[in-house]
């Protein structure tokens, strides 16, 4: 049976201060205070730019031994697609080297947009990325329904790339929530069910505001405990962190598993 790791999508969100993190308590010190609860925790800021080693080697030193981080790729790679891709994953993979050393990297989060459909073309770029982060694991998330077939899972297991099973809300043409395993890692992120804001935000954050009842994640229950039975390392990430509402539910789920 997999070792499973629950814990949230970020953790440095100035909205926790009044619903997760202790008044006064410094931002150098929200990813300690987070390490006490919790095995695990996206890096999401390596979306938006190029982090520098010296950053996951402060990461990793804020931590206790046996904590993981999981780091999404950087937005070249999947949202922009242009000519300096390559070189880009020459620096991101560079960055994780500390990580690497620590033995705390769990896995390179490669998160697609819904403009990225199951098309021949895009499995060559996949191919392409996986050539070029190496040995490194990584596992990818689609969000067009186009990719929601055993050819896919196939081909994944092919390059060595887990898929990102996800709960999201039930709207046509998003991916749905099959518990699917085809890489040693498996990954299940929970993105919430807010219908309403999912297509239609103001700000980034509001798709994302949900709080899932006991019931709803009870309902992933069998589809965890499948995945830990295949894989290696199981990796669940709460990404509905508007006011902390991801901590609550990742408490939840730890609970539910007797973690």
């Amino acid at each position: 049976m997999a070792e499973i790791y629950v814990g949230t999508s970020g953790y440095s969100y100035d909205d926790w201060r009044e619903h997760y993190y202790p008044p006064g308590l410094n931002k150098g010190k929200r990813l300690e205070f987070y390490a006490r609860e919790f095995s695990f925790v996206e890096v999401n800021s390596s979306y938006y730019t190029l982090l520098r080693p010296e950053v996951f080697r402060q990461l990793a030193a804020k931590t206790p031994p046996g904590f993981i981080f999981t780091v999404k790729g950087y937005k070249s790679f999947t949202h922009e697609r242009g000519a300096e891709v390559a070189e880009d994953v020459k620096k991101f993979c560079f960055s994780l080297a500390p990580l690497l050393e620590k033995g705390k990297l769990g896995a390179v989060l490669l998160q697609f947009p819904y403009s990225f459909p199951g098309r021949p073309e895009n499995k060559n770029y996949l191919a392409f990325l996986r050539e070029a982060l190496g040995s490194l694991p990584a596992v990818a998330e689609f969000r067009h329904q186009s990719w929601v077939r055993e050819e896919t899972w196939e081909f994944l297991r092919g390059l060595g790339f887990g898929y990102v099973c996800v709960d999201e809300p039930e709207l046509k043409g998003l991916v749905g929530r099959a518990a699917v395993c085809t890489a040693p890692v498996a990954y299940v992120r929970f993105h919430g069910r807010n219908r309403e804001k999912w297509w239609r935000h103001e700000q980034a954050y509001e798709r994302y505001d949900y709080l899932y009842t006991e019931d709803e994640l009870r309902e992933w229950m069998p589809g965890i405990r499948s995945l830990a039975g295949e894989a290696n390392q199981v990796f669940v990430a709460f990404n509905n962190h508007y006011r902390g509402q991801a901590v609550h539910n990742a408490r939840q789920l730890k609970q539910m598993l007797g973690l």
